[in-house]
């Protein structure tokens, strides 16, 4: 079994340890919490870089190693890296609990290295018909990140 872990950086006093794991070429599951978000839903995803130079924003666009148009999870035309929405409750926090087949941790479109990436507003799953919800589900700023790295 695969293991990798991101812990959640951010200015926005935002934190968070996230858990992959992955059998086999089954699917891969990530869990963990969330700290410090404002109340509601908060846009989650993969984005192609592991690079926190210039904190979250330079992890780059979301993971799109087939070139698709931004969507919900269970959509077939969607950026690997798309993983929807996490909720936060009144306390601020959010668990994650979300199994996805397009983000292995091994083998060419490998996570690893790569960042996961919360965002301050709700991910749209590119259906708001904002002139962004094709490419980044209008989900706003990047409010916390963490670099994807193997975990024994």
């Amino acid at each position: 079994m695969g293991k990798a872990v991101a812990v959640l950086c951010s200015n926005e006093g935002v934190t968070g340890t996230i858990y992959f794991a992955q059998e086999g070429d089954g699917p891969t599951t990530v869990t963990g919490n969330i700290s410090g978000l404002k109340p509601g839903l908060h846009g989650f995803h993969v984005h192609a870089l592991g690079d926190t130079t210039n904190g979250c924003m330079s992890t780059g666009p979301h993971f799109n190693p087939y070139d698709k148009e931004h969507g919900a999870p269970e959509d077939e035309n969607r950026h690997a890296g798309d993983l929807g929405n996490v909720a936060a409750g009144a306390d601020g926090t959010a668990g994650v609990a979300v199994i996805d087949k397009q983000i292995p941790l091994a083998g060419p479109n490998s996570i690893i290295g790569r960042a996961v990436v919360v965002h301050v507003d709700p991910d749209d799953l590119g259906r708001g018909g904002h002139e962004l919800s094709k490419s980044t589900g209008n989900a706003g700023g990047r409010v916390a990140c963490g670099v994807i790295g193997l975990q024994e």
